[in-house]
């Protein structure tokens, strides 16, 4: 994990469904997707975009249903 300078300065997205604020935020950086979360303090996890694709896929997929 790693706070990247630019990172302010991203398109960063997040979900429509995110009304606490307590949200998840994704953003690409050339190559690279991030992931943080609306605190710009915390800390930002980087993957690949073919990591992102996977994981994607396992949600559509409901692989990740049963986590909470």
């Amino acid at each position: 994990m790693a706070n990247y300078a630019s990172a302010q300065d991203l398109n960063w997205l997040v979900s429509r469904t995110c009304e606490s604020g307590a949200c998840v935020r994704v953003a690409r950086l050339g190559d690279s997707i991030l992931i943080g979360s609306e605190d710009s303090e915390d800390p930002i996890t980087k993957f690949t975009i073919e990591e992102w694709r996977e994981f994607i896929a396992g949600v559509k997929q409901g692989d990740f249903d049963g986590i909470i």
